[in-house]
C-alpha cells in the first residue's frame, strides 16, 4: 500500500458576477435589426473586480463584430440586493452560470430605432 499525498485543496474563487448594461452603436456584421441605430444589452459577467467584468466583456463583444460604446455597473447581487433592487429566479440562475463557467451572458437586447 503506497501513500499518495493529498491533493492541494483548491482555493475559493474570487470571481464574483457584476450586472452590465453595455450601449453599442451600428457596425457591419453585428446582427442587429437593420433599421437600428444600435442596442442596448443586459449583460451578467464574472470578474475578481468590476473593471476586469467591463474589459472582459467589451472584448468579448468586439470579437463579435459589435461596437461598444458605453458600460454602466449596476453591481454584485448582494449590492444590487443592499440597493433594495428585487432580483427573480431566472436572473439568478443566470447570474449563477455566468460564475459557474466563469463567463459573459447576454441576457437581453434591446435594440435602438430613430
Amino acid at each position: 500500500m503506497t501513500d499518495q499525498p493529498e491533493k492541494p485543496k483548491k482555493k475559493p474563487s474570487r470571481q464574483q458576477v457584476y450586472t452590465l448594461l453595455v450601449e453599442v452603436g451600428r457596425k457591419d456584421g453585428d446582427g442587429l435589426p437593420p433599421k437600428s441605430t444600435g442596442a442596448a444589452l443586459m449583460i451578467y459577467a464574472s470578474g475578481v473586480d468590476e473593471a476586469e467584468a467591463v474589459r472582459e466583456t467589451v472584448a468579448i463583444l468586439k470579437q463579435a463584430d459589435m461596437a461598444p460604446l458605453d458600460v454602466t455597473g449596476y453591481g454584485t447581487l448582494e449590492e444590487r440586493l443592499a440597493d433594495g433592487q428585487e432580483i427573480d429566479e431566472d436572473e439568478r440562475a443566470l447570474m449563477a452560470r455566468a460564475l459557474d463557467e466563469n463567463a459573459v451572458i447576454v441576457a437581453q437586447i434591446t435594440p435602438f430605432e430613430d
